[in-house]
């Protein structure tokens, strides 16, 4: 089965912790300070790999995590940087943050990389936090915990030109007789559940990729049938040929099948009705299609241009060709995500993503005052709390934050129940 869809977690490599530690000297009575820094964790990076073609490796191992840097250790010396963690995943691949629906990455180029999940920073040794008035302090910090998030992964085809077209008209067959793709072909519907992609070559030499698509039904943008599982594969082409069973032979009518997959397009996404559109009228060889191509003529009009075939006998099929590399000559690409970040001559790209507000405080059933928020939970897990000097500058940067005054505008009293996740204290006013 072909996997286009499939949610995964993901987790950057915690920071190594920083380290206390001291080395004797004459004029500091306990030793100066000699702990090392923590040593970064290490990314997430997803990675372009030409070779794959589906997401089905991810069904079966879907947590990825990087490694954690090394802690400090004595003498001043700072851990080791942990390495990056390289996901290789298929070009036309979309990463999307599962909780907000926001891109993260579109993958498309072989070698391209994004960053997915960013590790933590070390934490500081107590080296770092000497001053005159305390120039031997037991303090450090844990190492920052990596980011981690639950994404899915959507696979987009790359190809050109995109054929469209109920089950059933030709379009696996077209593809097959030219182009080198062996696409699985059978006499009734849903044959082909996975895009298949075929390069084309012309006589003149011109070249593109071609995707034969999962045939669409009436519903498709709300996910019937194949759904959406064929419409997100038309998004990256920039050309579509619309494929239409002119014999009738499946005792529908050519002109209302016309109709309901240019709807369908429309309602999926509106910037698909940007992309041209060549019609070809397919299986010009069976009886009644002479009839059907001219009374369809007369509904659509002598404006739009249609391309007469027949893909099991080859006929008119040099002519569509050409047809199509005339006009992709002149069309150009149509970028899916406006808002993604430029990418630069730089190999990783990481798109940032805001983390709200630095803490919120809301209040439990019974009583109990609890502080959570991106900001503050992060100072709660780089905090060393088995040292006093680190409950003490914890403290400070919670009354620097403003949480003490929040409290109280919150009527915090003496000796209400404050909670910062699994850590909890009086309030003192």
């Amino acid at each position: 089965m072909f996997v286009d869809h499939v949610k995964i977690y993901v987790k950057g490599g915690d920071g190594g912790d920083g380290m206390v530690a001291f080395r004797r000297e004459k004029y500091v009575p306990n030793g100066g300070p000699a702990g090392g820094d923590g040593g970064h964790g290490g990314n997430v990076v997803f990675q372009v790999e030409e070779g794959l073609r589906t997401l089905m490796d991810f069904r079966y191992k879907r947590h990825f995590k990087a490694d954690r840097g090394e802690h400090g250790m004595s003498k001043g010396m700072h851990g080791k940087r942990a390495e990056d963690l390289i996901v290789k995943v298929p070009p036309g691949t979309v990463v999307m943050n599962e909780e907000t629906g926001a891109v993260i990455a579109d993958l498309v180029e072989h070698g391209q990389q994004a960053i997915i999940a960013k590790s933590g920073r070390g934490g500081r040794g107590n080296s770092r936090f000497a001053t005159p008035a305390n120039p031997a302090p037991e303090l450090s910090e844990k190492g920052e915990p990596g980011q981690e998030l639950n994404v899915i992964l959507e696979l987009k085809v790359l190809a050109d030109v995109g054929l469209v077209g109920f089950p059933s008209v030709g379009k696996s067959t077209l593809l097959s007789v030219v182009s080198a793709a062996k696409p699985k072909i059978g006499a009734y519907h849903f044959t082909t559940i996975v895009p298949n992609l075929g390069m084309i070559e012309t006589d003149d030499h011109r070249s593109f990729a071609m995707a034969d698509l999962p045939g669409l039904i009436e519903g498709a943008h709300e996910g019937v049938g194949l759904g959406h599982q064929f419409l997100r594969h038309i998004e990256r082409t920039r050309v579509i040929v619309h494929v239409i069973d002119m014999s009738g032979m499946e005792g529908r009518d050519p002109y209302e099948d016309y109709l309901t997959i240019n709807e369908e397009l429309k309602q999926y996404n509106l910037r698909l009705t940007e992309r041209p559109q060549i019609i070809v009228a397919n299986k010009m060889d069976m009886p009644e299609a002479e009839e059907n191509l001219e009374e369809f003529r007369k509904k659509v009009g002598e404006d739009i241009q249609i391309f007469p075939i027949s893909a099991i006998s080859r006929q008119g099929l040099k002519e569509l060709l050409f047809a199509i590399a005339d006009l992709l000559e002149v069309t150009p690409e149509f970028p899916l995500y406006d808002d993604l970040e430029e990418q630069s001559d730089a190999t990783v790209m990481y798109k940032h993503e805001g983390k709200g507000e630095d803490f919120e405080i809301t209040r439990d059933d019974d009583g109990t005052f609890i502080i959570s928020g991106y900001a503050i939970e992060r100072l709660f897990k780089m905090t060393d709390f088995s040292r006093e000097d680190g409950i003490r500058r914890f403290a400070r940067q919670l009354r620097a934050m403003g949480v003490d005054e929040a409290l109280r505008e919150r009527g915090a009293q003496d000796g209400d129940i404050v909670r910062l996740q699994e850590f909890e204290f009086e309030f003192v006013d």
